[in-house]
């Protein structure tokens, strides 16, 4: 599952709202929302995205908030690291090797590492979709 499945998984526990009748709402497949939730299918577009922000009616913070998990969620990504130096290449490796064996309190600190200093709005994006 996708940072952004979950949030929408919860999101719909908390109205709630079946995956069938979220579908049908938004004019989607429930394959589709489905496939979406569980990380089977790349993030969603910005269309969609807006979508799912009116349907549950997010403002601000929230919607926002929403946006960046979509951004965060593609269940694929290769990291481009040419013309940087070599440990990163070594960390991007490792971490593509090991990071379905890490554990939640792994993770935690790896992602406390990683967002410390993240300024998402004015970082270049280094990954890309496959």
């Amino acid at each position: 599952m996708t940072p952004f499945g979950e949030k929408i998984r919860a999101l719909r526990g908390a109205r709630a709202v079946d995956q069938a009748t979220m579908a049908a709402d938004l004019g989607v497949s429930a394959a589709y929302l489905s496939a979406l939730e569980h990380g089977k299918k790349g993030a969603p577009s910005w269309a969609m995205t807006q979508k799912i922000i009116q349907y549950f009616g997010l403002i601000w913070d929230e919607a926002e908030a929403l946006q960046l998990l979509a951004q965060l969620s593609r269940p694929r990504v290769t990291v481009e690291t040419a013309g940087l130096d070599p440990r990163a290449t070594r960390a991007a490796n490792l971490l593509a090797r090991r990071v379905g064996h890490l554990s939640p309190a792994d993770l935690d600190a790896l992602l406390a590492v990683l967002e410390a200093g993240d300024d998402s709005a004015e970082a270049p994006d280094k990954t890309n979709d496959q």
